[in-house]
């Protein structure tokens, strides 16, 4: 396993959507080892594959680790199935955009299909923090950055605060 270096917002590669995983091969289960010990690293709670430079869909989290013993998912070709209509509002922070923590809404159920390092298909349906930490880690999968969820007003705020 090895520790590797995450891309910081305006790196183009952060705004491109990622491409889908073919066969799970041993390559896939490298990254995704290298994208857990980097996020527990970090530390962080979800890291996905484009913030380390690697355009594939595939991200990793663990919302409960630094509350308890670890239990990490590994998420390949995710999609998001269903959202609840529930909004929730909190501080959300990313590691490819240190320093601001922006007030983000996001859904506060969502059901995600997704397909393990074991090739097996599985279907979860996520609430609270697990739901919004999937919802974030998604996104990069789509090149979208948290500053992108932002009204004009909040992002030219947050980019302040960033560029500080």
């Amino acid at each position: 396993m090895a520790l590797l270096p995450i891309l910081t917002w305006p790196d183009g590669r952060l705004s491109q959507r990622c491409a889908e995983v073919g066969e799970i091969t041993e390559a896939v289960g490298v990254l995704a080892a290298d994208l857990l010990e980097t996020m527990y690293d970090a530390p962080g709670r979800g890291l996905a594959a484009p913030q380390v430079g690697v355009l594939l869909r595939l991200f990793v989290m663990d919302t409960t680790w630094k509350d308890g013993p670890r239990s990490p998912r590994v998420v390949i070709n995710p999609d998001i199935l269903w959202m609840s209509d529930d909004r929730v509002e909190g501080p959300e922070g990313c590691l490819s955009l240190p320093g601001i923590v922006p007030q983000i809404r996001r859904a506060a159920a969502i059901r995600l299909r997704y397909t393990g390092l074991d090739g097996v298909e599985r279907e979860e349906d996520l609430e609270g923090f697990a739901a919004i930490c999937a919802q974030h880690e998604f996104d990069h999968l789509d090149g979208i950055v948290t500053l992108n969820r932002l009204t004009p007003e909040a992002r030219a705020i947050a980019e302040k605060q960033y560029y500080l």
